[in-house]
């Protein structure tokens, strides 16, 4: 599970215009017309065909709960691809991500300034461009630590030294200790 994945996916979720299927069978039956076919299901899941069948003809209705987690992600990923592929182009181009989060916060400066890391908690609204790079480096594939690292460049930039206005010797966030994290678009 991937903090800075997961919450990038929870942001974009929330311009969802219509609530993703809820019942195991009304998600099985949505994943079997994405996909075009139960035995696709079948292996993506990691199920027998037959278990997926009967899923959409209504014969089972409660999966085990590993089973649920994994069919209610694969219909989060491809639930409204082209509100999801909008919200992210806005963000990118316009309007930014806002991050919330409580973590421990440090910087690395020139000697005689106080750098030593605390527990922080900002709301910080970053430019898109920082936007762009979260959602490029996600579809890439990246670490969560790449996503924190781009995270914290962008806190470097827009809080600390205030777009350019301050700490122009400011070399280094550290962005450590995460106790909440959240994005809005």
């Amino acid at each position: 599970m991937s903090l800075f994945g997961d919450g990038l996916d929870a942001a974009v979720q929330k311009a969802f215009t219509r609530p993703a299927p809820r019942s195991a069978p009304a998600q099985m039956r949505y994943l079997v017309k994405q996909l075009k076919g139960t035995k696709a299901v079948a292996q993506m899941l990691r199920i027998s065909q037959r278990t997926v069948e009967r899923y959409v003809k209504d014969q089972i209705k409660k999966p085990r709960p590993e089973l649920a987690a994994r069919i209610e992600r694969e219909v989060k990923k491809r639930w409204q691809p082209q509100i999801r592929a909008k919200a992210k182009a806005k963000a990118a181009t316009t309007g930014g991500i806002v991050i919330d989060t409580r973590a421990r916060m440090g910087y690395t400066a020139p000697i005689g300034s106080t750098d030593d890391a605390r527990i922080r908690h900002l709301t910080v609204a970053l430019p898109p461009q920082y936007a762009a790079r979260l959602f490029d480096a996600q579809e890439a594939g990246a670490t969560d630590q790449q996503l924190r690292q781009i995270a914290a460049e962008g806190l470097r930039e827009t809080y600390f030294q205030d777009d350019g206005r301050r700490a122009g010797q400011l070399e280094e966030v550290r962005f450590t200790d995460i106790e909440h994290l959240e994005f809005e678009l």
